[in-house]
């Protein structure tokens, strides 16, 4: 299995554990540092600056069905002519583009034949008539007999499904594009003008293999399907998508720049990110270094990976991404998805794309490449059986508002009523003590990549409120009762808090090395939870999901409230013996993107949590509209699917009963740090402003001003290894002045 947490840390060799160094100042500068592959790539194709200023804004990925300057496609017509717009936007910001001419097919070359059974192995020469020339080895593998076969092509590393598909009726074409066997670098010395990433190049030396097997006569030319895992993943979606011989294409977990767009995937995911991709010395040629712009900019590409999808459409494609694989997005992946329906619907072939959910991370086993074969027959009509259409994160707003619901309050109604409504009505409740039973099993936490304890790290599975997982990271050997932080992660899907494409250590190792326990649990719907949110709204049709949110801090407030009380006042049930020593006075909340918001709701209802900081959380929801950059608060009544309530004053957010101001009045006088880089794009940083002016007016009344910090870093959404030292300094800072 891929181990995220430790390809996070093994491919970050060359940055230093601050992140991503400051750029140059400038108001349309690139946010991330230059990198010797970048400065490498700008002096050889002289590659000018975008204009940030010229393109257009999607927070939602660009339609398909729609021209970039806002045309609609009506006509099969227009459909061809925006199919080429759509190859030449992905070549332009995505991928390079390929040689303009295809070289002839000049010599072929059997180099070794084997027959074993009813089979054949030949292993083939291909010598292309280039200047010079060059020449590439394929195996192809295929049954005894005349045919025609179907054919399966895939990489050198995956030959293994090329014998099943073998042992199922197909040709298999093994052909190099994979890092084992990469000869697709072959090429750069032919075409040393020709700006191509890697993965491009490999697509194309899939389609040079495809040039001889489509001569033979044993083939069926018109079953022709390609496939890789991951990265293999990613370039399978490539080659279909820019040769129309492939007919069929299945993309096993290709994450972002596969199937996962660049808007989604991103490190407000804990997700590869364009910034990751392009410096990472592994993945930076992976693409075209020209994505490196659009670092904290994703918002600005003209389209995003799901063009891929569009461009295979109306073939056979089939996207596969296993629940928790931290290389792969559900939410992210189910959006790609949802977009490319649209074209295939509008070409009358809505079943020849599916969703494969596979249980379990990155891996793939014997079933899984079954379960691909049967889709290609399928495909190619060998089998009348196909997928039904499955989907985990998807949310039909309009069915929701069909239900009565609660009314909204009025606007002079008290504030701690005007959030409820906000949240929900929240169902009947009982506190309880949590404990040990039903923390979550070793086997999930090796999977969710969690970590072990050692001689200076303790970590604790616990179970609290209504049955939720979590784990308290720990000191050990620390001295006296411990601050808690509680630590609420973002839009992390698979893995939930702990993330997986990081730069440094992930808080729960990083505050335990300051003296500092942290209470570490998956929000509803992501990681170990993400199957828990598929139905809720038909299981709590008036609440929300947010609502269930802000309750799981409460009772993780109540599971570290009752550790910190002395042995003789726990009741007998309290089997909390393996906790070290808590201080129920300093439970802090510390929540980023997603994570932050969650934070202000759940720190203003609850009393007992000591302070507060939120990073990258919020921008005020009676000014995030439609017309703004972010998409506006359809992100949250409709895309996460998190506060179906706010989407009734769609077009009239100004009405809205609470707004994030009125968090922080109800936060005051505790400590609260808020952090709003300027480059968020989920944010409006005037607006922010302006709310933070008005809350500080009236903490000043309250003589709490001082104890509300607020920051706004020249950076983009991240959390990182320097935001930790930001969270950092202002907790040292704070217990000192306020538990001394």
């Amino acid at each position: 299995m891929r181990r995220p947490l430790l390809i996070a840390l093994t491919l970050l060799v060359g940055l230093s554990s601050k992140g991503v160094p400051a750029a140059p100042p400038g108001p349309d500068r690139m946010l991330a540092a230059p990198t010797a592959m970048f400065t490498e790539w700008q002096t050889r194709f002289g590659a000018p600056r975008p204009d940030f200023q010229a393109l257009r804004t999607f927070a939602a990925l660009p339609p398909l069905l729609e021209f970039y300057d806002g045309r609609p496609v009506r006509t099969a017509d227009q459909w061809q002519e925006r199919r080429a717009e759509l190859r030449r936007l992905l070549c332009e910001y995505f991928l390079g583009s390929p040689p303009d001419h295809v070289p002839q097919l000049k010599g072929v070359k059997i180099l070794a034949e084997t027959r074993e059974g009813s089979s054949i192995s030949r292993h083939i020469e291909l010598t292309f008539a280039t200047t010079p020339e060059v020449a590439m080895t394929i195996e192809i593998l295929s049954p005894e007999g005349p045919g025609p076969f179907p054919v399966l092509f895939t990489q050198t590393n995956h030959r293994r499904w090329g014998l099943i598909a073998l042992a199922r009726g197909y040709m298999a074409c093994i052909y190099p594009g994979a890092d084992i066997d990469d000869q697709s670098d072959k090429f750069l010395t032919v075409y040393p003008d020709c700006d191509w990433a890697r993965l491009l190049r490999r697509a194309w030396t899939a389609s040079r293999a495809l040039d001889y097997v489509l001569t033979l006569p044993e083939t069926d030319r018109q079953r022709v399907a390609i496939t890789g895992h991951s990265r293999n993943g990613k370039q399978s979606l490539i080659a279909g998508a820019m040769d129309e011989r492939f007919t069929a294409v299945i993309s096993s977990s290709s994450g972002v720049g596969g199937a996962v767009a660049y808007r989604f995937g991103s490190e407000r995911a804990f997700d590869e990110s364009v910034e990751f991709m392009t410096r990472n010395r592994t993945t930076g040629s992976w693409f075209s270094q020209r994505l490196r712009w659009f670092t904290g900019r994703e918002n600005k590409l003209p389209t995003d990976n799901h063009a891929l999808l569009g461009l295979i459409a109306p073939r056979h494609c089939l996207i596969s991404t296993a629940h928790n694989d931290g290389c792969d997005q559900t939410f992210s992946a189910e959006q790609s998805y949802l977009a490319a329906r649209e074209a295939y619907r509008f070409l009358e072939r809505p079943e020849a794309l599916r969703i494969l959910w596979r249980p379990g991370g990155h891996e793939t086993c014997a079933q899984v490449i079954e379960a691909y074969l049967d889709w290609c027959d399928f495909a190619f009509g060998r089998s009348p059986t196909g997928l039904p259409e499955v989907l985990i994160h998807h949310f039909d707003w309009e069915v929701w508002r069909s239900r009565p619901q609660p009314a909204p309050p009025a606007s002079g109604a008290d504030v701690r009523r005007r959030i409820a409504w906000g949240l929900g009505e929240e169902p009947p409740r009982q506190t309880t003590p949590g404990g040990t039973y039903g923390s979550g099993a070793a086997h999930v936490a090796e999977m969710l990549d969690r970590g072990q304890s050692n001689d200076k790290l303790g970590r604790v599975a616990v179970n609290f409120g209504e049955y939720v997982a979590g784990d308290l990271y720990y000191p050990k050997n620390a001295k006296g009762p411990l601050p808690v932080v509680i630590w609420l992660h973002p839009y992390s899907y698979n893995l939930g808090y702990n993330g997986a494409y990081m730069v440094g250590p992930r808080i729960q190792q990083f505050l335990p090395q300051k003296g500092v326990a942290v209470l570490a649990f998956d929000q509803i719907g992501f990681g170990s939870r993400l199957h828990e949110a598929t139905g809720f709204y038909d299981r709590y049709p008036r609440w929300s999901r947010m609502g269930k949110m802000v309750r799981d801090i409460r009772a993780a407030v109540d599971l570290l409230t009752l550790a910190g009380q002395p042995d003789d006042l726990r009741r007998p049930e309290d089997k909390l013996k393996d906790l070290p020593p808590i201080d129920a006075k300093r439970i802090y909340l510390l929540g980023y993107s997603l994570g932050g918001r969650v934070a202000l709701h759940a720190a203003a209802l609850d009393a007992r949590v000591a302070g507060v900081a939120c990073f990258a959380g919020f921008t005020p929801m009676r000014t995030d509209t439609d017309a703004k950059p972010t998409g506006g608060l359809r992100q949250f009544w409709q895309w996460h699917a998190l506060q179906p309530q706010l989407g009734l004053f769609h077009g009239r957010e100004s009405e809205l009963p609470y707004d994030f101001d009125d968090l922080l009045r109800l936060v005051a006088p505790r400590p609260c740090l808020v952090v709003s880089p300027q480059h968020d794009r989920d944010a409006d940083p005037a607006d922010v402003n302006r709310l933070i002016d008005s809350v500080r007016s009236a903490w000043n009344e309250d003589g709490a001003a001082k104890n509300l910090t607020y920051q706004t870093p020249d950076d983009y959404s991240r959390f990182q290894a320097d935001q930790q030292e930001v969270f950092w300094k202002w907790f040292e800072t704070t217990m000192q002045s306020t538990h001394p």
